[in-house]
């Protein structure tokens, strides 16, 4: 997929280049046209992703959940056990234990230097909020127009940042 994307925190979104932004967003379309075609591949599948955050019934936690099922990924719900004052060794413990586990982790509703920690700690992508509304990628499913309704621009866009940083 998206080299520019590989090993990087989505954070880094924010900091795409205009070229970057642009093939993002054609790799979205192109899924787009996959998905109207007759569905997507479950292209995730076998792949186990974490969603730690304290509601999973929140909007941004079932916008993660449904873009992840739908390429083929399985999505555990994971309560947050971590807070910004947790001692550095139980951050490295449960990172740890998040990389064996999972291929990639979604954090929601924890504070960024925290998602920073975690991050640092493993080996696979870690998303400080990728399905938010505040998150860097929200703005760029604006970029797409009018050729889908807003929430599915988005699950599209998100599926691409998964497919991306997965691969």
């Amino acid at each position: 997929m998206a080299p520019f994307l590989r090993h990087r925190h989505l954070p880094a979104c924010s900091q795409l280049t205009p070229d970057e932004t642009t093939e993002l967003l054609g790799m979205v379309r192109d899924l787009q046209r996959a998905g109207a075609g007759g569905g997507l591949q479950p292209l995730l599948r076998g792949k186990n992703l974490a969603l730690l955050c304290s509601d999973d019934k929140k909007p941004e936690a079932q916008l993660f959940r449904r873009a992840a099922l739908e390429l083929g990924a399985h999505v555990a719900h994971v309560a947050i056990s971590l807070d910004e004052s947790s001692p550095d060794a139980d951050v490295v413990h449960t990172a740890r234990l998040l990389g064996r586990l999972y291929d990639a982790v979604e954090c929601q509703g924890m504070p960024g230097p925290l998602v920073q920690r975690v991050a640092a700690e493993t080996d696979i992508a870690v998303y400080d909020g990728l399905a938010a509304a505040t998150h860097p990628t929200a703005s760029l499913a604006w970029q797409l127009g009018d050729e889908g309704h807003f929430s599915d621009n988005r699950r599209y866009l998100l599926q691409t940042c998964l497919l991306s940083t997965m691969s």
